[in-house]
């Protein structure tokens, strides 16, 4: 057997391994897909992991990690899937793939509300003129990263550009229309104690607070014209003053849970019955 004949023969071999190699990778990845199409996460993640050990030439590098993302963040294991995504990021192989990559991370971080971290990422996604072509879908995201930062008002008017979501847009000013003004509760308090209180629509609470503040008032005051200047003090200083400024404080508490209430309320519509694409 000549050498060109043995050299041609071992060019075949290779092609046909190198072949088979191939078609052994099409098939842990398609296996991979199939059982994270079935919602089995778990083993579609060990099969994933059994992908990218044996591809030696990372040719499925985007597409393992990616999947291994995936079934990471419908697990709600949000910060193991970040690290996947941010790895099919740098195994990605055109600019679809790298903006999949990178809107998935951002998405993951309105999950886990590091919002400020999904907002710079949406952000620098907006500035890239490479995406101008994807404004809209950068900016319905940026849209529910404003929601899940209690950004209301921000959010609906994100929704309401061009259209983009009239649904959502009309959610969120229902959320801004409800919410109390936690400022305006407390120091309306001052003025009139028990009046933040009437606001956020604890009349009990309101009247107690008016009805302390009024009788201790009057002690402290009636103490000094009566020249009981030790019982003034006493009064006003310990007594007076310390419902006076529980008055406000509680005002603020009762403003904030209400608030609370409202959005996690708003958050769990969102999250069963709102029908659209969600993080």
């Amino acid at each position: 057997m000549t050498f060109v004949n043995k050299k041609i023969i071992s060019i075949s071999i290779l092609l046909v391994c190198s072949g088979l190699a191939q078609n052994s990778l099409d098939d842990q990845y398609n296996y991979a897909k199939s059982l994270f199409d079935q919602e089995k996460y778990f083993d579609a993640i060990t099969e994933s992991k059994r992908l990218l050990f044996f591809d030696e030439q990372k040719l499925y590098g985007f597409e393992a990690n990616m999947l291994i993302g995936l079934s990471y963040k419908a697990g709600a294991k949000y910060n193991e899937a970040l690290k996947y995504f941010v790895l099919s990021e740098v195994n990605s192989k055109n600019d679809e793939q790298l903006f999949n990559s990178v809107i998935l991370s951002a998405r993951t971080n309105i999950l886990r509300r590091t919002t400020q971290q999904s907002e710079k990422i949406l952000n620098s996604l907006l500035a890239n003129p490479k995406y101008f072509n994807r404004t809209k879908e950068i900016k319905y995201w940026l849209g529910w990263n404003y929601m899940f930062s209690n950004k209301w008002e921000k959010a609906s008017e994100i929704f309401s550009e061009e259209n983009l979501d009239s649904s959502l847009a009309a959610i969120c000013r229902s959320v801004v229309n409800q919410l109390y003004n936690e400022n305006f509760a407390k120091y309306s308090s001052y003025i009139i104690p028990g009046f933040g209180q009437f606001y956020t629509g604890e009349y009990l609470n309101g009247l107690i607070s008016l009805g302390w503040n009024v009788l201790l008032g009057y002690l402290t005051i009636n103490s000094f014209v009566e020249d009981r200047i030790f019982d003034g003090i006493i009064t006003g200083n310990f007594l007076w003053l310390r419902f006076y400024i529980g008055n406000t404080k509680n005002a603020e508490k009762f403003a904030k849970e209400k608030n609370l209430t409202i959005i996690n309320n708003a958050l769990e519509r969102l999250q069963y019955d709102f029908n659209g694409s969600k993080p």
